[in-house]
């Protein structure tokens, strides 16, 4: 009988003896980065509210009368022709035109219509960021011929058109630019 506990006690140790220590837990580092895959896809709500506004801006252009020859955005098939990782400074860019001109109209009646588009589209432009800030390490990489004459296009609309008209062409852009760009940019080099 001391044999046996004897062995169960040589067992017993030599097993706790060979048992590796638990490794210590290490952090999760936080989750930063670029994450826009999340916007895949809008929700049928979000788009409904979108519909909305557009909507209404539409109805605000007819009785202002705007009248304009030009589109101030480049078209979706462009936006697929830029590199995959130029594609977020371009959509950024987009926005931040698109939060500027809605920032900036003055008409009482819209501002309750336009509050949650603009809160979706900010979220959006600040998700972005991330996606287009350079790596700490890194060193910036010249623009492509393509995005340069992108981002040119955009920035000359700012200067050249009219308010109306750039209006007009941020309200016939947002369904693009939610269903198609964001969507494009989201999916990465899934877009086709």
């Amino acid at each position: 009988m001391a044999a046996l506990w004897l062995l169960s006690l040589v067992s017993m140790v030599l097993g706790l003896a060979t048992a590796a220590p638990d490794p210590p837990s290490k952090p999760t580092p936080a989750r930063t980065g670029c994450h826009i895959g999340i916007f895949q896809s809008v929700s049928r709500r979000e788009l409904g509210i979108f519909k909305k506004a557009k909507d209404a801006l539409e109805e605000l252009l007819l009785q202002k009368d705007v009248q304009c020859s030009t589109n101030a955005f480049p078209s979706s098939r462009k936006l697929i022709q830029l590199q995959v990782q130029e594609r977020p400074k371009a959509l950024q860019a987009e926005l931040a035109l698109t939060l500027k001109v809605l920032e900036n109209m003055t008409d009482s009646a819209l501002v309750p219509i336009l509050d949650q588009p603009l809160h979706t589209l900010r979220h959006i432009h600040s998700q972005l960021q991330a996606c287009v800030q350079p790596e700490p390490t890194a060193e910036p990489r010249p623009l492509s011929r393509r995005l340069s004459h992108w981002l040119h296009r955009l920035q000359e609309a700012r200067r050249r058109e009219t308010p109306g008209c750039l209006e007009a062409s941020v309200t016939f852009n947002l369904f693009r630019l939610l269903n198609a760009d964001l969507k494009c940019v989201a999916s990465g080099d899934q877009c086709a």
